[in-house]
């Protein structure tokens, strides 16, 4: 022993080195590692297996008492989560300590030591891992303020063994005994987290708020868990957590973690996605964006594409640049690797330059992994939150252009084109900000990957740069042809887009005609159109696949080849640098083709926005606007001259001058295409002015001509963005006779109103059209003809109660074609050929001109065919006629009996069940279906081109690791050592490997776009001949807007998207597989990390899918209302604009952008939060494509999904029955027998035909009258079966109609429908859609209608152009079209539903005098609110609530004065007589 020293501290020091000495050397195994492990895995296996007993004994305990009580969870406090990650860090550690110490034992031979030590790691993983579950255990109740005494028992031993432990190793560091730098690195982890659980377990209580679990009961719902949730915010009512994130919640995308937690334990739902920070939301972005670029451009015409490029780049520059500064990061942190495998390889072949070189070569390896990770997930992140902003930006700068645009230039852009412009182009205008940095970064790339060369390889890297740069050269003509088809294809698109959403409009009148299959080929030839281009731009995709999937080898190649000429020794180190660096060099020459593409695909879309915003706006310069009050003019029109198409030299309305007074009532008056509706929209500023000036005093409101009704509550659209005023709410109601509506309507005001009103009647929606505008209690109010579409008790009521009654002190223009309305006004206006002809009062203008006194005329012949009738005789001529009426009226008394029944209280029995007609869209729920998946890869021949691609993939990666290790293989070390193979030798098999993997790809590539172009034509046929085969009744419940997103959108992601990413997934498998393979021959233990590795991986996926999946869903159920209230927003900008309500609609338009954008905003966070983890993963273990084994594109595939639900809407009955095909000449008597009919339109909507029989005699004139809403129109919808009949049938000619083919039947019916119908196109094709008649035919229809003039003045004949909705034709004149219709059909059978309601009396009475000449020996079913043009029928049938009231002959119902009948035209003759 050495003598003291004589300090005090050094005797105190050696005093503890004796001491521990003499306790070492007795008991030595104190301080032994075999002691100390032992000791900790028994330790960990006694908690263990208590935890285990403890936990089972709990759950079965919960598992008997919990019953159906209400179940609590915790909102756990902070400390509680902290815990629970600790116990996991703790376990995760164990378990990489436990691989380290298998891996160093099995290299350097077993000993007792190392035994214990590795079972003391597993023990620990287990028991740890089993105190997470045990705190995370359902029955662990949060209102214990406390931790379970267990666990408080166990951090105190812990706590203890750990700096027990600690204190060994010190004393052995100190003894300079050889001491495992692990078992210090472990025993420091230990105690530090020893002290931890000390601390929380005894001074910190357990605080956190008890909630009810948010699943609802299964008997009910309690009223606790409805007062918790009325208690709790909604998850729309949050403001996303990203917004105020702390820095490493950020990094680690930890904000997210709330969302997919709640994914995790129910399906999500749009109130659960948190709102977008203002910064990230539309309507905190829109107003800077908007003044950029009216800063920029000043008027439309100075936009550019450059400008509006330049004002996108300042709207999200923040993003932009943080974007390129982690892009440059990211591709530094590539580098690391390929410029460090060189000085690898040489330190494992002995060539250390200092001691650690190994561990800090390891340390930078993994340190640049977790450098690119972050920076990575980052610029993905900031591309995305960019991508978001300048999408909701352009939207809502197209929409408010859409709400501007002039009607000149509406014409040359219809709807489809405009919601393709929001749908396709803004979106991939928003999906260019991933792209933006690519054309710099791949120079930066190039740059270092040739300094790594240099350095490697010398003056071969010159050789190395031409090579990219001959590739890079490569991509100009595949760009260029890419950018003429993919403009082909966007030109093909908006055609097809803007022929779908017109026959969408209007497929009530294609089935009524029986032309759905027709119209379906048009669809067809377009899109057979457009994918002749999209084959060509996937072809041309292919090849430029192929050429830069081969460029990396082909750059390899021909750096190899000037090495060898150039005479540069190759060494294995070098050549794995050099081949890391091409595979990192691969990625910006594979992504360029994509780039190229990109930035094509954007440069397209944005010229054709920037084209669209240039388009002329209404011109502002029309009206001089005065405040109310501001004059006692409110109106005046002096030398007006107006133009629809300005650029013709035929004026639309000519010397106008007008000058209306405050309060005044003025009529317009005229025959079909004088111009009163283009008066009516010249002082509505919608006419482009050619001279003069118009002054408008006061607010405006305006009811249109075609009513205009949005989606939604009947409430909200009189309201129509006011506030609710229930007095005055009331009154309106009243005065437009709605309230008897209401009370048969389900919901009564609050029912829902499907797309253009399609659950009304026309009636209802011109009566809610004039109480919004009642409701609006603007100064001046403008009524296009709005009495026409209501029965005449009805039209009367309106004129009295709000015209002359609420109206009574405003100014009032009405355009009208009853003369009985005349009289009142204080002003009438008689029009013709666009010009005021006559102006006066009734009495002042009656004698002054013929235009008037014609009107007139034509109203008073109508009157005395009325009177006739009222005094004719009631014997009748023929005994056919006697037993029809009697027949007749026996059927009358029944059904007016029955109908008091109903009416007494038996209503319940028949509305079974009620509900709104339109439904929510579905949207499927849980996992995506393997059967989804199945159905788009074997959709295209049976899915034989599959195994092929694969084969493809496998060989090229077999080809591809084969000439990597043959270059490894046949290079020596370094210089001094001898090569296996000669140079040529080396050079030749490297080459022929590389073709052969390029051809590999060539055929991989060409396989992939065949199936993708075939699978996309497969489900585009099926969706549309699902959709034009489905019955209307999935028409009324599905507004366009979902159709057309997925004719649009998703029919866009399946033609160029979906196959590629697919495609990528699979080969990434492939890839990984490959990986796995290589990496087991160098070191087959790599399993063992692999198995932990990829089942966290699996359990990070399941946990994420569930949120992913349904956020992806939510996406594209969000999409459809933005495009169908911005379709609706183009079909009624006049009334939008009239009640100035653009802001109220544009911010509307904001807010359903946002709804769209929330659940984009989370996906994106949700996929960077898993792809964050995965990567740390990938680091740990160097297995960087586990990212691609858990990625399955199940937001992916969602369009696919979306297609395929298209593919299985329930079809109409077959157009043609084969078993029951009829004689040509049915119906050849045409007698309609109706029996018990009941109708309803849905299983959850009330019956609106009760019961009804009657019969209408075969080649008489039947007049079906009734109040609005009594079933007129449905009976004429269940007669060309538009509606099935519940119970009951109708048979026409003694064949029952059910039975027989939709097509047979529809096509030997006629109708002339209430709405007139023109399609685009020309006037042939509107009078002759299946081309079955020659130009002499169709010109004797036109003549016969009295249209044959007005065509023979336009140039184009038959082929003058009609534009969208035949709106460059006037109301009347569509109405005669539709007239032409049946003239050239001639069917026994014709109905005539409001036919002449937009037309004058004049007209009325030449068209029903046409009927007569050409349809006397047809049945002729007439419904008219004009008692004129039904008073000459055989037959009449008044129905009344579904029920049929009287039904007889004129006379005889008039013979009895208190028939409804004869009350009914009393009403209309001392209306018409005397005015009002």
């Amino acid at each position: 022993m050495e003598p003291l020293p004589s300090s005090k501290h050094g005797m105190s020091i050696s005093f503890l080195h004796y001491h521990f000495s003499l306790l070492y050397s007795s008991t030595d195994f104190l301080l032994k590692p075999i002691f100390l492990r032992g000791f900790s895995g028994s330790l960990h296996l006694v908690l263990l297996f208590v935890l285990s007993i403890s936990w089972l004994s709990k759950k079965f305990r919960a598992g008997d008492s919990e019953g159906p009580k209400e179940r609590f969870k915790n909102t756990r406090s902070l400390y509680y989560k902290l815990t629970l990650i600790c116990c996991l860090g703790v376990s995760v550690i164990s378990l990489v300590l436990c691989l380290l110490n298998y891996f160093y034992w099995y290299r350097n031979g077993w000993s007792e030591e190392g035994l214990v030590t590795l079972l003391d790691s597993a023990l620990r993983t287990l028991a740890w891992a089993a105190a997470c579950v045990y705190l995370r255990a359902p029955f662990f109740n949060s209102r214990e303020t406390k931790y379970p005494f267990l666990l408080r028992l166990w951090w105190g031993f812990y706590l203890s063994i750990s700096c027990y432990s600690l204190v060994v190793d010190i004393i052995l560091y100190r003894e300079r005994v050889n001491l495992n730098l692990q078992y210090f690195v472990s025993d420091v982890v230990s105690v530090v987290m020893g002290l931890f659980f000390c601390y929380v377990g005894f001074f910190v209580k357990n605080e956190g708020k008890d909630t009810l679990l948010e699943e609802p009961l299964l008997n009910g719902d309690s009223s606790a868990t409805n007062e918790a949730e009325s208690n709790k915010p909604k998850g729309g009512e949050i403001v996303t957590p990203y917004s105020n994130a702390g820095i490493f919640s950020i990094l680690t995308f930890s904000w997210m973690g709330s969302l997919i937690a709640a994914g995790n334990k129910k399906t999500l739902d749009i109130e659960d996605v948190p709102q977008l920070d203002l910064g990230d939301s539309v309507v905190g972005a829109f107003p800077s964006f908007r003044n950029k670029l009216q800063a920029e451009c000043g008027t439309n015409n100075g936009l550019t594409t450059l400008k509006l490029v330049k004002v996108l780049i300042f709207t999200a520059w923040k993003d932009i640049l943080l974007t390129g500064f982690l892009g440059i990061v990211y591709t530094l942190a590539t580098y690391v690797g390929p410029y460090l495998i060189d000085t690898f390889v040489k330190y494992l072949n002995g060539r250390r330059d200092f001691k650690s070189e190994g561990y800090v070569l390891v340390s930078v390896f993994f340190s640049a992994k977790l450098v690119e990770c972050i920076s990575q997930r980052h610029w993905i992140f900031g591309a995305q939150l960019a991508e978001i902003r300048v999408r909701a930006v352009l939207v809502t700068m197209v929409y408010n252009k859409g709400l501007t645009l002039s009607c000149q230039s509406k014409q040359g852009h219809t709807s489809g084109e405009i919601i393709n412009f929001m749908a396709v182009d803004a979106e991939r205008v928003g999906d260019s900000a991933y792209y933006i940095h690519d054309p710099w970064m791949v120079l930066v790339q190039v740059a270092i990957a040739l300094l790594i060369l240099y350095k490697n390889l010398g003056l071969a890297s010159v050789a190395a740069f031409v090579a990219t740069i001959l590739v890079m050269l490569a991509n100009f003509p595949l760009g260029k042809l890419q950018e003429k088809f993919q403009g082909k294809i966007m030109e093909s698109k908006d055609r097809r887009m803007k022929a779908t959403s017109e026959i969408l409009r209007n497929m009530r009148i294609l089935k009524l005609q029986g032309w759905e299959m027709k119209f379906l080929s048009r669809i067809t030839e377009l899109r057979n159109a457009e994918s002749g281009w999209l084959k060509k731009f996937l072809y041309t995709s292919a090849m430029t696949s192929f050429v830069f999937w081969g460029a990396p080898t082909f750059v390899s190649v021909v750096t190899f080849c000037a090495c060898m000429l150039m005479g540069i020794p190759l060494e294995s180190g070098k050549i794995l640098s050099a081949l890391a660096t091409f595979r990192i060099l691969q990625e910006p020459i594979y992504s360029l083709p994509d780039t190229i593409s990109m930035i094509v695909q954007t440069k397209v879309s944005l010229d054709r926005i920037a084209s669209f915003l240039r388009l002329d706006d209404l011109q502002s310069d029309v009206i001089e606007r005065f405040p109310r009050g501001g004059s006692d003019t409110t109106i005046e029109i002096i030398d007006g001259n107006f133009s629809w198409d300005l650029s013709s030299s035929n004026s639309t309305l000519k010397d106008i001058n007008l000058k209306v007074q405050n309060g005044m009532r003025v009529a317009v008056c005229g025959t079909v295409g004088a111009g009163k509706s283009s008066l009516l929209s010249c002082i509505l500023g919608e006419v482009p002015k050619i001279s003069g000036t118009i002054k408008l005093c006061g607010t405006k409101a305006y009811v249109a001509q075609s009513p205009w009704i949005q989606s939604g509550k009947i409430e909200e659209n009189i309201l129509f963005g006011k506030t609710m005023d229930r007095e005055k709410y009331n009154k309106v109601l009243e005065a437009c006779s709605l309230n008897k509506d209401l009370e048969i309507l389900s919901f009564g005001d609050q029912t829902i109103i499907g797309e253009r009103g399609i659950n009304l009647s026309g009636g209802q929606k011109q009566r809610i059209q004039i109480a919004r505008a009642l409701y609006h209690h603007a100064d001046i109010y403008l009524f296009d003809d709005p009495f026409s579409a209501v029965d005449a008790h009805t039209g009367s009521h309106l004129f009295k109660e709000c015209l002359l009654g609420l109206l009574s002190s405003k100014t009032v223009i009405y355009v009208t074609h009853q003369v009985e309305f005349l009289p009142a006004a204080d002003l009438i206006l008689v029009m013709k050929d666009g010009r005021i002809t006559q102006a006066g009062k009734y009495n002042d203008i009656l004698n002054s001109g013929t235009d008037f006194m014609e009107l007139v005329g034509a109203h008073k012949k109508a009157l005395s065919a009325l009177d006739s009738a009222e005094s004719s005789s009631v014997s009748e001529s023929t005994s056919t006629r006697k037993s029809v009426c009697h027949m007749a009226s026996t059927n009358g008394v029944v059904e007016k009996q029955e109908n008091k029944d109903n009416q007494d209280g038996k209503t319940d029995d028949i509305i079974v069940s009620k509900g709104q007609i339109i439904q929510e869209e579905e949207r499927e729920k849980g996992k995506v279906g393997f059967s989804v998946y199945w159905k788009y890869i074997t959709m295209a021949f049976g899915g034989t081109l599959v195994p092929f691609i694969l084969l493809a993939q496998v060989l090229f990666q077999l080809l591809q690791i084969g000439s990597n290790y043959w270059m490894a293989w046949a290079t020596p070390v370094s210089q001094d050592r001898k090569p296996a193979v000669d140079y040529s030798t080396l050079i030749i098999v490297y080459v022929a490997l590389a073709i052969e993997s390029s051809l590999c790809i060539l055929v991989r590539a060409t396989f992939l776009v065949t199936a993708a172009y075939k699978t996309a034509t497969i489900l585009f046929n099926k969706m549309h001949l699902c959709i034009f085969r489905a019955p209307m009744s999935f028409f009324d419940a599905t507004p366009s807007g979902r159709i057309l997103n997925r004719a649009s959108t998703d029919q866009s992601a399946v033609d160029l998207n979906i196959a590629s990413q697919t495609g990528a997934v699979a080969f990434s498998m492939i890839q990984l597989l490959g990986i796995i393979a290589v990496m087991s021959q160098v070191a087959w233990q790599i399993f063992i990390i692999f198995i932990p590795v990829i089942g966290t991986c699996i359990w990070y996926q399941q946990y994420y899918i569930s949120s992913a999946r349904e956020l992806a869903r939510l996406v594209g159920v969000c999409k459809a209302p933005a495009i169908q209230h911005f379709a609706e927003t183009i079909s009624g900008s006049t009334t939008i604009r009239s009640f100035d309500e653009e802001s109220r609609f544009s911010d509307t338009s904001m807010r359903l952008t946002d709804v769209y954008t929330r659940p984009r905003f989370h996906i994106a966070g949700a996929m960077e939060w898993l792809c964050f983890r995965l990567d740390l993963l990938s680091s740990i273990t160097f297995a960087i494509s586990l990212f691609f084994l858990v990625s399955i594109p199940e937001g992916v595939i969602d369009p696919v999904e979306r297609i395929l639900q298209y593919t299985c809407i329930p079809s109409e009955p077959p157009l043609v029955m084969e078993e029951n095909r009829l004689d040509h000449s049915w119906p050849s008597h045409g007698e309609v027998d109706i029996r018990n009919l009941q109708v309803r339109y849905a299983p959850h909507m009330p019956f609106v035909l009760r019961g009804l029989t009657c019969t209408l005699p075969g080649g008489l004139k039947t007049g079906i009258v009734g109040r609005t809403g009594s079933g007129k129109s449905t009976l004429i919808q269940t007669l060309f079966r538009i509606v099935e009949p519940t119970i009951g049938q109708i048979v026409i000619d003694g064949i029952n109609i059910s039975l027989i083919g939709l097509h047979d039947l529809r096509s030997r019916l006629s109708i002339i429908p209430q709405d007139p119908t023109m399609f685009e196109g020309t006037v042939r094709t509107n009078l002759d859609p299946l081309e079955e008649y020659a130009d002499e035919q169709i010109w004797e229809a036109l003549d016969k209608c009295q249209l044959g003039d007005e065509i023979r003045k336009k140039e184009g004949k038959l082929d003058s152009a009609v534009t969208e909705n035949g709106e460059n034709w006037s109301m009347g004149q569509r109405q005669l079209v539709c007239l032409g219709r049946v003239l050239l059909k001639k069917s026994k059978v014709l109905v005539l539903d409001e036919a002449t309601a937009s037309v004058d009396t004049a007209t009325d009475n030449l068209i029903q005098e046409t009927l007569r000449q050409h349809f006397s020996d047809c049945t002729v079913i007439t419904i008219a609110h004009r008692i004129t043009s039904v008073i000459d029928s055989d037959m009449v049938l008044l129905l009344n609530n579904g029920l049929v009231e009287e039904y007889d002959s004129p006379a005889r119902l008039l013979e009895n004065k208190s028939s409804s009948f004869a009350e009914l035209v009393a009403e209309y003759t001392v209306r018409s007589s005397s005015g009002f």
